[in-house]
């Protein structure tokens, strides 16, 4: 053996060795336990990030673990096209090249884009492998691979079949600029410092945050309960305002705040949440005073035209000027909702959208928590999911976007009130629907589409003789590993979907990985410059210190903090590995028994059985910590210490190397595979089986 282990030197030619073979499918056996993981895809156009390393570790250990346990062991692999992130991150490539997505028909930007992906997109994998991820490539999925294309749009249509799906006029979260909407799980919010302004009002003053939307007021609310209003219920008053004077209806709402401004708002049902509830509750007229383009729309008189921001500051000093602001708190602070691409300021907006009914899809990923058949792995986690599964909101899945999959829904063309769902056109008086799906609408059947998708096997028989195809092999699967700030935008939908679909929760394990912070603990910004780029990493430390330093110590649903100092402490694990097997091989031919043999086999017995459960209970983290130190401190510190003074045998010694590197595959595949070559043992350590316990 070379003096010292050289990463570099070893890892591709090991993955090389490890392809050839064949190994990374699960086995032919029928009866072997089926253990299925689903990889969350990542975007098919975006190098790996830190997090990604995460979810390779995990589930890479995972899965060589079953693979080594004799189970039919298939991690699935893919990639996402990722909607309106992918075309965000285009639309930013044409913009410096001088063009804009307007240039272009649909067509021809859905094409473009396709373009774009395609040359990316052996990026992500090409990265994973260098982390060691021993996925069945041959399964790979796209979330546009076509036989997924036409699954996801099969689910629409029986969705729409079964009553779960309408098209209704409502208020959307829609982003001006990037010209799209949003489900509320896809919003961000901050806390801004926002001016609230106090407007005379007809004999009222109350207090906004927004008086540029005055011009869609169609009401003014109160309290039924505040005794300060009560007599102006049901009353219409005059109001000055900057285009002429209006008249308004007082409406009693218990959504009204007292203890906000004076207690009595302005409602705005076209602009806000809130008052749209209130304007549905009371009969108001939804008037659109902000269009599409993020412009004040005519109804805005003079002010049309104007972007909302400076709409705001020319309609305020107007009102000063006439005397209708009587007062600014400028230390007010409030929650504004921010697009999750390009942080601009979302804007409700009247669309009419398809929407999913998730009530009853909800009611039964709650039953699957109830009765245990799914459960979630981090800490406080289940209770997140269940507050989102309980106050869920109908699912907004139309976007507007061109890169995705389009909906198949088709409108009369004289009548657009007129639609129905179909993969193919109804006739030619019929005209297609422009908008896509939400992304994690398709990626939210994920686990079925991809299952199924993948061809039947022939040398897999039933025992009557029928055919067994990868569904109905490994659905449902065992585990979906993830971070947990993806739970209620994918974990959550694939119950919902997968349920709906086949009866069955997709999984039945949800294992939540935390965020990766540095040393400090501080979340990674690129302000900071604490970036981690796992193939910098890899390139100076390893994959394997990488992966060890990730998954060590870690535990689901909390954040894990990472620096220069871990993956060199990882890093010294693979040379003292490598160190050791020098040290074992140069005893081979010394093979005395020792008295002592007796309590090494025992207490590596012990081991082997410690590390077998902590991965049975996917205790991932203590498993890794439990190898790491038993192999450091007793069998290299104490163990091989012994054998130098002849009391533990160097047979013991080799035998308990061989099921080392067995236990320290899954965490550390490429050290613990050289080692094995150099031992000149049995075929690939990846295809040996797992200590007995």
């Amino acid at each position: 053996m070379d003096s010292k282990y050289i990463h570099a030197n070893f890892e591709g030619e090991i993955y090389k060795l490890w392809e050839r073979s064949g190994g990374f499918g699960p086995n032919d056996d029928p009866k072997a336990k089926p253990f299925c993981i689903i990889m969350p895809p990542p975007n098919a156009n975006d190098p790996l990030h830190v997090g990604h390393a995460m979810f390779v570790a995990i589930e890479d250990i995972l899965t060589r673990y079953h693979r080594m346990k004799g189970d039919a062991a298939l991690w699935l692999p893919g990639t996402d096209h990722a909607g309106i992130e992918t075309q965000f991150v285009f639309e930013k490539k044409l913009k410096k090249e001088g063009k804009s997505r307007f240039d272009f028909d649909r067509e021809t930007l859905y094409q473009m884009i396709w373009d774009y992906v395609q040359e990316n997109s052996g990026v992500a994998v090409d990265q994973m492998k260098k982390l060691g991820a021993s996925a069945d490539w041959s399964r790979f999925k796209f979330t546009l691979d076509k036989d997924v294309v036409e699954m996801v749009l099969d689910t629409f249509i029986q969705l729409n079949k079964d009553g779960l799906i309408y098209r209704g006029e409502r208020l959307v979260n829609y982003c001006t600029s990037c010209g799209t909407g949003y489900s509320d799980l896809e919003v961000e919010h901050e806390d801004r410092n926002s001016p609230l302004y106090y407007m005379k009002y007809g004999p009222f003053t109350l207090a906004t945050v927004r008086p540029e939307t005055k011009f869609g007021d169609s009401g003014i609310a109160v309290n039924p309960k505040d005794k300060r209003y009560k007599e102006w219920i049901g009353k219409e008053v005059e109001v000055e305002g900057l285009v002429g004077k209006f008249k308004l209806r007082v409406v009693g709402d218990l959504a009204v705040d007292p203890e906000f401004g004076t207690g009595v708002v302005k409602v705005t049902p076209a602009h806000d949440f809130t008052d749209f509830e209130i304007g549905q509750r009371h009969g108001l007229e939804m008037r659109q005073v902000i269009g599409l383009d993020g412009k004040l729309t005519e109804i805005a008189g003079k002010y049309a035209g104007l972007k909302v921001e400076e709409a705001r500051k020319v309609i305020v000093e107007d009102m000063k000027t006439k005397g209708l602001i009587e007062k600014v708190d400028e230390k007010y602070m409030n929650r504004v909702a921010t697009c999750y691409r390009c942080h601009r300021t979302i804007e409700p907006m009247p669309l009419k959208q398809f929407f999913i009914k998730v009530e009853p899809l909800a009611k039964k990923a709650l039953a699957a928590l109830d009765s245990g058949e799914t459960k979630i792995l981090g800490a406080g986690r289940e209770k997140i999911l269940r507050h989102w599964l309980t106050n869920l909101k109908d699912w907004n899945i139309s976007r507007q976007i061109v890169w995705g999959i389009r909906l198949p829904v088709w409108y009369k063309r004289d009548n657009k009130e007129e639609w129905v769902a179909s993969k193919m056109s109804p006739g030619k008086e019929y005209v297609q629907d422009t908008d896509t799906f939400d992304t994690w609408f398709s990626s939210g059947q994920w686990p079925y589409v991809t299952l199924l998708a993948q061809r039947t096997n022939e040398k897999l028989r039933m025992e009557n003789g029928k055919l067994l195809n990868d569904f109905e092999r490994f659905y449902p699967t065992q585990v979906m590993e993830t971070a947990y700030e993806i739970l209620p935008f994918w974990v959550m939908r694939m119950m919902m979907l997968g349920i709906y679909l086949t009866g069955k929760s997709p999984f039945t394990h949800v294992y939540l990985h935390g965020l990766i912070r540095d040393e400090k603990g501080r979340k990674m910004s690129k302000s900071i410059g604490n970036v981690i780029n796992p193939l910098t990493i890899v390139e100076q430390y390893g994959a394997d210190a990488l992966r060890m330093a990730l998954v060590i110590r870690s535990t689901p649903g909390l954040d894990k903090g990472v620096g220069d100092g871990d993956f060199r402490a990882a890093r010294n694990l693979t040379n003292k590995i490598w160190n050791s097997a020098r040290y074992v091989i140069s005893r081979i031919s010394n093979q005395t028994p020792s008295s002592n043999d007796k309590k090494f086999y025992e207490h590596l017995g012990g081991v082997v059985k410690n590390v077998t459960k902590q991965l049975d209970d996917l205790r991932v983290g203590l498993a890794a910590e439990t190898v790491y130190n038993e192999f450091w401190h007793w069998f290299c510190d104490e163990c091989i210490e012994k054998n130098k003074r002849e009391e533990i045998s160097a047979k013991a010694l080799i035998e308990g190397l061989v099921v080392f590197l067995k236990l320290l595959h899954p965490f550390v595949p490429f050290v613990t595979e050289a080692v094995w070559q150099e031992l000149r043992q049995e075929g690939l350590l990846m295809n040996n089986r797992w200590p007995s316990v």
